[in-house]
């Protein structure tokens, strides 16, 4: 992507606000952004800008109205195309709150899933850390840019999660916190998400806004309920009597996401036009070749495999969930022999 590419695709917006298509009429192009945007993405191999015509742009995003004209990514892009569940909750959780949103985010990170969350204080901290100690892939949206590590106290977390999963933001990479983008970004913790699981919410909480939002995206809701005493999960217990799936362990997410999980898979092997070779019985063979019994990176396996990165990303998901290969820090490692 050139400047020229990116400036009939971006518009510029004020710092503190998302690049939104309500006010792109309101809006100038602002060579120097595109060029610092583009510089950004050009300073090290794991940032990506991504807009709605991109093969790699998140496709149950595309699906919700107001999906982000752009999204800057640091990180291991190929979380994005592993079936997701949002866990988010109260900044302020109790010790009951953070151990069972870790307990959830560790047993569906364990079965595949990826967890997306908002890297805030808490209940995100608790679920990005688990998934984290599970091995498994999480994405963290922030309220601010990408080169914003807010709150401070995350900074190891922001750095573990950059390495094993991505960082995204719809806003410019160098962006300080502003108090009003952060419910805005909850409309991308729900849309990348098959569902949202919501743990130990108040009334006033803000996570109630990502329930809400996912219940206007067509996407699940599921609530943890609590202590009727302190009202600190009366939120949950409202999202409940309103029709929200209770949930006791991550089974009950499971069961209910199953089919969904296969739908979102079939949605990405028609999008990126993937077909088995009915020919063969290894799937992919000319891909697997590209992958050692030792750690591969995805470049190598890009550069020998001659495919695209998106479709070998997708290609490399699919391999991983038949359990040819896995994924490991650096790369992938094959398991079976042909």
């Amino acid at each position: 992507m050139d400047v020229e590419e990116l400036r009939q695709r971006l518009e510029f917006e004020p710092e503190s606000l998302p690049l939104s298509a309500s006010l792109l009429a309101k809006c100038h192009i602002d060579v120097e952004k595109v060029e610092q945007a583009l510089a950004w993405q050009e300073l090290q191999p794991n940032h990506y800008i991504l807009t709605p015509s991109d093969p790699l742009y998140p496709p149950l995003l595309l699906q919700i109205s107001d999906a982000p004209l752009v999204l800057f990514v640091k990180g291991a892009i190929e979380s994005l195309v592993i079936p997701s569940i949002a866990i988010v909750g109260s900044r302020n959780a109790s010790r009951g709150g953070l151990d069972t949103a870790a307990e959830l985010a560790y047993n569906l990170a364990s079965q595949g899933f990826a967890i997306t969350s908002g890297m805030a204080s808490g209940i995100d901290g608790a679920a990005h850390k688990a998934t984290l100690a599970a091995n498994g892939t999480t994405v963290a949206v922030l309220g601010t840019g990408v080169e914003r590590i807010y709150p401070k106290r995350h900074h190891c977390l922001y750095h573990d999660i950059v390495h094993s999963g991505c960082v995204m933001s719809e806003y410019w990479p160098h962006i300080g916190p502003y108090a009003g983008n952060f419910p805005k970004r909850n409309r991308i913790v729900s849309g990348l998400s098959l569902g949202t699981v919501v743990v130990e919410a108040s009334r006033k909480s803000g996570s109630l806004i990502s329930a809400r939002l996912a219940v206007e995206q067509n996407r699940e809701v599921f609530a943890v309920p609590g202590s009727v005493l302190g009202g600190y999960s009366q939120g949950c217990h409202d999202l409940i009597k309103n029709g929200a799936k209770l949930v006791e362990s991550a089974a009950d997410i499971i069961e209910e996401l199953g089919c969904l999980s296969e739908y979102h898979l079939e949605q990405l092997h028609q999008r990126h036009h993937i077909q088995d070779n009915d020919s063969c019985d290894l799937p992919f063979p000319s891909l697997l070749a590209s992958v050692g019994y030792e750690t591969t990176s995805i470049d190598a396996v890009v550069e020998d495999s001659g495919k695209p990165i998106d479709l070998v990303l997708v290609q490399m998901l699919e391999l991983e969930l038949q359990g040819w290969v896995a994924a490991v820090p650096g790369g992938y490692v094959r398991l079976k022999r042909s």
